[in-house]
């Protein structure tokens, strides 16, 4: 959601472990090792500081809780003799992995025992009172609109009401003869029996829930755990109805397609439903899996990941003011809509992640939780009180992540989207701000231990985080879960058996900003390799990262795209193959070839990129706003910029699929051999090996090398996989694929100080300017793997509508259509874009 920005003083390095060369780790220049993440400010300027609490309590108070049947008390205070023998024997047996694997953690044992140990109460207080994790996390089958027995049961817990009443469509919105009961949990509830064999709810129709609270006002809200809401689109600012989804068997959407097993290495391309479309309005969830999901499959994309799902009030909040937890957003159509999209999207063998917003709350109190809030007690309240529960910069409400009912209601929304509508895992956002009682705001993260492990951090939330990542693990064993973390906290990737909070993945968010760093404020020769190479490789060790050079953080207004950076207005008039690139944008689609593909390459072990960056999508995203007269003019995807075969937009779309087929073909990205063997700052060229590819970058504006030595640790014979000079990825075709390199032995056997950048092999090349060109070594009798223009033509898919899918993706066949002239292309696109 938030990335970060400016670039820190030099991190700690003292927990860095030295390798041989024969290890397959990191490597820069001369001097192999393994580095930690790159830190960098949490952009969010500046704030009040919110006051902490103390991190070490004697007890553990709990907030006021309650069983799924509600027909038990639960202790206020926990004591070891609570914990189950095998309980506490688990929380000790692997916690002290993490240690293992960063002796640097070492003088933090205290806090990681402690860490554990909070989280193995928890979990031993919900296995006791509510049978197991997965079971607590089923709330959403009591709680909200539910069928049982022949009636319509609705619960929902709001302790601060003194009167509560059910209203909607089906009681003319009067609720005298639908009051509810309280029990002793603060849960009110009412049990409506059919009328006539048929729900007294009907599908579809509207409902809220009215209570008074103690100043005698009542109130109408939207149920807190409603499954879908909607409003009125011809009143301005209308607010948000609930509604009553529960669709006849006839209508249901049945998946059909089986859950793709998961990468190894998640190719993402990052995707908003509602701006995806051409047109300047919403787009649907149908349009986009018929429209759009052929798109990301035939650029090779592995996985998609969905913003802005759960339902927002707001819609220029990009999704993450969530208004409404376990609602889809009915802006792109219903809940059947979206599981249609799923199913679509699994045919395709691409898995689908959820973007999934637990760090705050919309502090719309009409639409939204927030209007739960009356001004009662934490313990009684779904947020903080006070300063603890309010986000100033993010004008959002903050979750109280020990109280019994929040985790109740967060753990079951993270199973409802795995299960009702089969995600495959989620990006969760924000997590810097759960993370410290600080937020982050207006912190600089160095890489110093202790920034991590004080008073400052929130362990009632980064328990919350271990309780979901093992019920999500739980369930789905396969499931991939990534964290926008900015500040890099260690153990945030590791098992939570280990000790760790239990993440797959964490976005590699200081990439981003070094690009923009580079591109705002420094010359091409004042491009650093050895500041780049560090840049990337800089992440903890054992702790998988997402790269990404850009992302939606990049795109919205006020920021530029990488292309726009790069060409800027001559993406408007320069983009014509019907006139000599000039130099503006030679120079423009070859840095952003260079760009994204070396932070694929060397950043980190999957990778990312927002829809439409992949041909170069040019301008920013600005959404419907008061300050640009409520315009969707910028709320799109100009797909037709990248379908017009004359335009320039086409190579880098190309040469995007081709990264992909790379790491298809040689699955570089789950490599953990990754080597920096050369950073030549005269040169401005940067040779790594990931696997067993050779990877030569040169970034130089107007050097060619011709005889450029590169070394390699396997001897035997090169020939090119892929090259951004070639002619169907808009170069000049200066590098021959068919030529056979072959290596030289370069010193002495095992001594790597002996050898050539520390590399017991080498062989020569011709490197343009503003080239990278990776070689792959030639086994005896295998195919040739170059990634050109045959081996990017794409083969039909046997999946429902298959002529639908061939005519979306008719823009990606490799032959070159005949050029029009302007007048015969007007109808075309926008010819702004020539």
């Amino acid at each position: 959601m938030y990335g970060s920005l400016g670039f820190v003083p030099k991190a700690d390095l003292g927990f860095l472990t030295q390798f041989s060369s024969k290890d397959s780790s990191l490597a820069t220049g001369s001097n192999l090792f393994i580095v930690p993440h790159q830190l960098t400010k949490f952009r969010l300027g500046p704030a009040k500081l919110p006051f902490v609490s103390r991190l070490f309590r004697t007890t553990r108070l709990l907030s006021t809780q309650t069983r799924a049947n509600h027909d038990s008390t639960i202790p206020a205070v926990v004591t070891d003799d609570d914990l189950s023998a095998t309980m506490r024997i688990k929380a000790n047996a692997k916690k002290l992995r993490i240690l293992e694997l960063d002796p640097g953690l070492g003088p933090y044992k205290d806090q990681f025992e402690y860490r554990m140990k909070r989280f193995a109460e928890q979990k031993t207080l919900i296995d006791q009172h509510e049978g197991s994790l997965e079971e607590f996390a089923k709330g959403y089958l009591k709680f909200g609109l539910n069928r049982e027995e022949g009636s319509i049961v609705y619960r929902e817990w709001a302790p601060a009401a003194e009167e509560a009443q059910l209203i909607g469509d089906f009681n003319g919105w009067d609720g005298s003869n639908h009051k509810m009961e309280r029990n002793q949990f603060g849960v009110w509830h009412i049990k409506i029996p059919d009328v006539d064999g048929n729900s007294a709810i009907p599908h579809n129709s509207r409902v809220k829930f009215r209570f008074k609270h103690n100043d005698g006002v009542w109130v109408d809200r939207l149920p807190a755990w409603i499954k879908y809401a909607t409003v009125d689109s011809t009143r301005f600012a209308s607010p948000y109805d609930g509604v009553n989804w529960d669709p006849p068997a006839s209508e249901r959407y049945e998946f059909s397609y089986p859950r793709p097993p998961k990468p190894e290495a998640p190719r993402i391309y990052e995707a908003h439903v509602g701006m995806s479309g051409s047109e300047p309005r919403v787009n649907s969830y149908r349009e986009f899996a018929d429209n759009v999901l052929p798109r990301i499959w035939a650029n090779n994309y592995n996985t998609v990941q969905l913003m802005a799902i759960m339902e927002h009030a707001y819609y220029g909040s990009f999704g993450y003011h969530v208004t409404n937890f376990f609602a889809v957003s009915s802006r792109s159509g219903t809940p059947e809509d979206l599981k249609y999209l799923i199913d679509k999207a699994h045919s395709l063998g691409l898995r689908v992640l959820m973007d999934v917003v637990h760090s705050h709350v919309s502090s719309n109190i009409t639409d939204g939780l927030n209007g739960y809030d009356v001004g009662q007690a934490t313990q009684d309240s779904y947020f903080h009180t006070g300063e603890r529960g309010y986000h100033t910069l993010w004008d959002s409400r903050l979750f109280n992540y020990s109280n019994w009912e929040v985790l109740r209601f967060l753990l079951s929304n993270l199973r409802w989207w795995l299960e009702e509508f089969k995600f495959d895992g989620f990006r969760f956002d924000g997590i810097t701000s759960m993370l410290y009682h600080h937020h982050g705001i207006n912190i600089a993260f160095t890489g110093d231990y202790h920034e991590y492990f004080s008073e400052s951090t929130d362990v009632d939330a980064v328990v919350y985080m271990m309780l979901a990542n093992d019920l999500i693990h739980s369930l789905l064993p396969d499931a991939t879960v990534i964290a926008e973390d900015v500040s890099g906290m260690p153990g945030l990737c590791r098992p939570v058996d280990e000790g760790g909070i239990g993440f797959d993945f964490r976005l590699a968010m200081a990439i981003p900003d070094k690009w923009i760093d580079y591109l705002k404020n420094k010359n091409d020769d004042e491009w650093s390799m050895t500041d780049i190479s560090r840049s990337l490789t800089n992440r903890r060790y054992t702790e998988k990262c997402v790269a990404y050079a850009e992302s939606h953080d990049q795109s919205i207004v006020g920021d530029k795209t990488i292309a726009f950076f790069l060409m800027d207005d001559e993406m408007y008039s320069g983009m014509s193959c019907l006139m000599d690139a000039s130099p503006t944008i030679d120079r423009g689609i070859a840095l952003h070839k260079m760009i994204h593909f070396i932070t694929m390459a060397l950043g980190g072990e999957g990778y990312l990129n927002f829809m439409g960056n992949e041909f170069g999508h040019p301008e920013w995203i600005d959404f419907p706003r008061l300050g640009n007269d409520w315009s969707y003019e910028k709320c799109r995807r100009q797909w037709e910029l990248v379908d017009t075969q004359h335009l320039r937009y086409k190579f880098m779309n190309a040469f995007d699929r081709a990264m992909n087929l790379l790491d298809d073909k040689f699955s570089f990205l789950t490599s953990a051999k990754q080597i920096v063997s050369s950073t030549d700052e005269d040169g401005k060229v940067i040779v790594f090996e990931r696997g067993d590819l050779v990877f030569v970058f040169n970034f130089h504006p107007d050097k060619t090398y011709d005889g450029y030595k590169v070394g390699c640790d396997l001897p035997g014979k090169y020939r090119v996989a892929l090259d951004s000079d070639s002619w169907e990825f808009g170069g000049h075709g200066r590098v021959g694929h068919d030529v056979d390199h072959f290596t030289s032995p370069e010193g002495i056997p095992g001594v790597p100080e002996t050898n050539f950048n520390n590399r017991p092999n080498s062989f020569k090349v011709l490197s343009p300017p503003r080239t990278c060109v990776v070689y792959y070594r030639v086994e005896e009798d295998s195919p040739n793997n170059t990634i050109d223009e045959a081996s990017l033509e794409v083969e039909d898919k046997d999946f429902e509508d298959a002529e639908n899918f061939q005519e979306a993706t008719c823009f990606i066949e490799s032959e070159v259509a005949t050029l029009k002239t302007p007048e015969e292309e007007e109808d075309d696109g926008d010819m702004r874009f020539i």
